[in-house]
């Protein structure tokens, strides 16, 4: 059980918030995949090739970049945490809230680019389960 049930409302409240918060966290998770993808097929490049001369500085730049962006989103999530929220989906921005539906624990859940809580599903259901409010 959770330490504290969301109302419909009290989660409303917070979607400003959390739409900048999520807004952040989902562009730095999409940038950072494709830095990780820029140095994923410069490997394989190399590789392919049987070896090769690594552009060191721009490998450098774009470790330190990634990490970068790896840091906001932890800290953009932990931001979310601290709100109340769990982070469910990054590329969707899905963040679920815990509440009280009839006695039985469930999950508001709220997507990036929603203006209101409209959603709920069972605590064993996913972002395919919500049933609107």
């Amino acid at each position: 059980m959770a330490e504290r049930h969301f109302t419909p409302k009290e989660v409303a409240a917070l979607i400003p918030a959390l739409t900048a918060i999520m807004g952040g966290v989902m562009a730095a998770h999409a940038e950072a995949a494709t830095v990780r993808e820029r140095q994923r097929a410069e490997q394989e490049r190399i590789s392919l090739a049987g070896g090769g001369v690594l552009d060191r500085a721009a490998w450098r730049a774009d470790s330190e970049r990634a990490a970068g962006l790896v840091r906001r989103v932890q800290d953009g999530l932990e931001r979310i945490v601290a709100l109340g929220g769990a982070p469910k989906d990054l590329g969707l921005g899905l963040v679920d809230f815990p509440h009280l539906r009839g006695g039985a624990e469930v999950n508001l859940c709220w997507k990036h680019g929603e203006r209101e809580i409209r959603y709920w599903h069972g605590l064993d259901e996913g972002y395919t389960g919500r049933k609107p409010l």
